[in-house]
């Protein structure tokens, strides 16, 4: 075309007034998966109130490790060459196999429960039977009484027939390995909201071990503010109406 690229970004910018956006990674659905998802939408919507899922208890896993979280397209430093801003710390040193652990945590709109952190980084459904399900419901009783529903997602430990086996003999009510449509980590509001919000309160820099690690880890879960708690809840609603209306795509 015989022009620049600050011409180019010029005439997107300004003239056009586009803006640049990251790709964004997100599972594939399949029309067998959207139906299953539009049906959990229909249901919830029509068999709990707003006011019943605020009496939900969300559950999830996820892992955390040594190299922390981070983001190298938001950290850069300003210098008079590569090696003068590698001396000012711009490299940021990963290891291949890093330890790492697996936290367990339950929210609802009362707050989040005490973390289950499983040292060697697995879980089985036993381990999940025995070390997680009567955590969730010591705190549900806790922060909502009598009447709650537990929430966990189609991972294997749950789905296994002695996990919802004693779901069902211990929980007031709980969504079954049936309900929960397979594929939807953004109808969950820790893989939606929580775990960013509990990743940007670590401070990595000083996790240096495991211990600091899990330190850290439970530091970091009291400093998650409550109207974020909140509205992490709340949205679910919104995220199954959303749902509904465009047929079961993923809501971003």
């Amino acid at each position: 075309m015989n022009i620049s690229k600050s011409s180019i970004h010029r005439i997107l910018r300004k003239d056009l007034g586009f803006c640049r956006y990251k790709k964004i990674k997100q599972p594939k659905l399949t029309d067998v998966q959207k139906k299953k998802r539009v049906e959990f939408a229909n249901w919830v919507l029509n068999n709990y109130t707003k006011s019943d899922i605020t009496r939900w208890l969300f559950s999830d896993e996820k892992y955390f490790d040594l190299n922390g979280i981070y983001n190298n397209q938001n950290d850069r430093i300003w210098a008079i060459s590569r090696e003068d801003a590698d001396k000012r710390g711009v490299i940021y040193e990963t290891t291949k196999f890093p330890v790492k652990v697996m936290v367990w945590l339950g929210v609802c709109s009362e707050g989040l429960s005490v973390p289950v952190i499983f040292e060697d980084g697995s879980m089985d459904a036993q381990r999940y039977i025995d070390e997680v399900l009567p955590i969730a419901l010591e705190c549900g009783n806790e922060m909502l009484g009598e009447h709650w529903t537990y929430q966990q997602d189609g991972a294997r430990p749950h789905m296994h027939y002695l996990s919802q086996k004693w779901c069902i003999n211990h929980f007031p009510s709980f969504i079954s390995k049936d309900r929960w449509p397979p594929n939807s980590p953004d109808l969950c509001p820790f893989d939606y909201s929580l775990w960013k919000e509990l990743a940007k309160l670590m401070n990595c820099k000083k996790i240096t071990t495991k211990e600091l690690l899990i330190q850290e880890i439970k530091h970091s879960v009291k400093k998650i503010e409550k109207e974020k708690i909140l509205n992490s809840v709340n949205d679910f609603t919104k995220r199954l109406r959303i749902i509904k209306e465009t047929g079961g795509e993923y809501v971003r």
